[in-house]
């Protein structure tokens, strides 16, 4: 292959291919392991990633459960989507230990907080990121989130997964105090660990800590869905 052929080749790639390779390797696993999981052939997993491919639903499904994350995850279709209307079938409810939490809280991502404001309580979307144990939030320095810092209030944090098709997913709780990091080594130290970015963009460079005093989660499974084994609603999801 040429070199012009090699730099066409190299923007083919799917969205869903990236996503796949992009989960695959957060979960350490090689093609071959997805591919036993899936039922499928390795040179299939490397096509799906490598190409523009067009898949089945219900490879789509088993291939969601084998990297346990759901369709709309590696599809990409999680927008605009229908609120789940009713329970699963033989849907169980279960906590989940606070290992298992901080491991779905997966060290980053987007969450909500809860913070008592000028107005009351309000709840609004955050970017987070855990270091040392520490959630870290950047903010404005004028912010409900950064007033309540500056007193050392309680605050609540929540992080969930839902898998609509499915109705089922997960939830994380987090409650405990905030406080400003105003000194240096702090603030080097979580600049170094990779600090969160906004989304809405600059300006809030105010670095935030909740210091966690509680943590809990829920679980809801369906028996058979992506994530589970089939025929219990006692087993855990699927780790192959």
């Amino acid at each position: 292959m040429n070199t012009a052929d090699e730099r066409h080749t190299s923007h083919v790639t799917s969205d869903l291919g990236r996503r796949v390779a992009a989960r695959r390797t957060q979960l350490g696993l090689s093609r071959e392991e997805v591919a036993e999981r899936a039922g499928s052939a390795p040179g299939f997993i490397t096509y799906v990633e490598e190409r523009v491919p067009t898949p089945g639903v219900e490879f789509l499904v088993r291939l969601a459960n084998a990297l346990e994350t759901t369709v709309q995850d590696l599809t990409g279709y999680r927008a605009d989507l229908a609120p789940v209307g009713a329970a699963g079938h033989q849907a169980r409810m279960e906590d989940v230990g606070e290992a298992e939490c901080w491991e779905l809280l997966d060290g980053h991502g987007v969450g909500r907080v809860a913070v008592e404001g000028r107005d009351g309580l309000a709840v609004f979307p955050v970017n987070y990121q855990i270091v040392d144990g520490e959630i870290v939030f950047a903010t404005a320095e004028d912010s409900s989130l950064a007033r309540a810092s500056a007193s050392g209030a309680e605050v609540a944090f929540e992080e969930d997964r839902l898998d609509e098709a499915f109705s089922q997913g997960w939830s994380v709780l987090v409650v405990g105090s905030v406080r400003t990091v105003s000194d240096e080594n702090s603030v080097r130290r979580i600049k170094d660990a990779g600090p969160p970015e906004p989304w809405a963009g600059g300006g809030r460079d105010t670095l935030v800590t909740l210091t966690p005093r509680r943590v809990t989660g829920r679980r809801i499974r369906v028996p058979g869905a992506p994530g589970t084994r089939a025929g219990s609603a006692d087993r855990g999801p699927s780790r192959t």
